[in-house]
């Protein structure tokens, strides 16, 4: 059986945060499928198959890299319905932040995020992080969307 690719969405609201996060994934040789949400809404829109657009697919393994301050629908609320709903729970949720608050950060771990990364202001830190997510996504098993055990 061969192993599915996994898809990276990016659910963060500043253009230029996700350009540099997409430009250093590439540098680090990650080649992965990137879709880019610019707010909680269309995340959430795209994982529960609601409105207008594309919609996740069923057996495929996602992997969300979640900002947290986003207009609207912020990304703690994001984290909240993903890892309460049966089918999402067990997509890999990264939080990667600016947001360096322990009870921020205490929330979000009790809310079931599988890493907080807060985003360094120094660009080789930063890209020191984002290497290593990538090596992290070349090594883990991701479990993919089964719509089959949505009741």
């Amino acid at each position: 059986m061969l192993k599915k690719e996994v898809v990276i969405l990016i659910a963060e609201d500043d253009v230029g945060h996700a350009t540099l996060i997409n430009k250093n994934l590439e540098r680090a040789g990650i080649t992965n499928t990137i879709i880019h949400f610019r707010n909680g809404e269309k995340t959430l829109d795209f994982l529960f198959k609601k409105g207008e657009g594309p919609h996740c697919e069923s057996g495929i393994p996602y992997v969300l890299l979640l900002d947290i301050r986003m207009p609207g629908i912020d990304g703690i609320e994001v984290l909240r319905q993903i890892k309460g709903d049966e089918r999402l729970k067990k997509m890999p949720v990264i939080m990667i932040t600016t947001t360096d608050d322990p009870r921020v950060i205490e929330e979000s771990h009790n809310l079931g995020c599988n890493h907080y990364i807060v985003k360094p202001v120094d660009y080789e830190s930063f890209f020191s992080a984002v290497r290593q997510l990538g090596l992290f996504l070349q090594v883990v098993e991701i479990p993919h969307i089964d719509d089959e055990k949505k009741q």
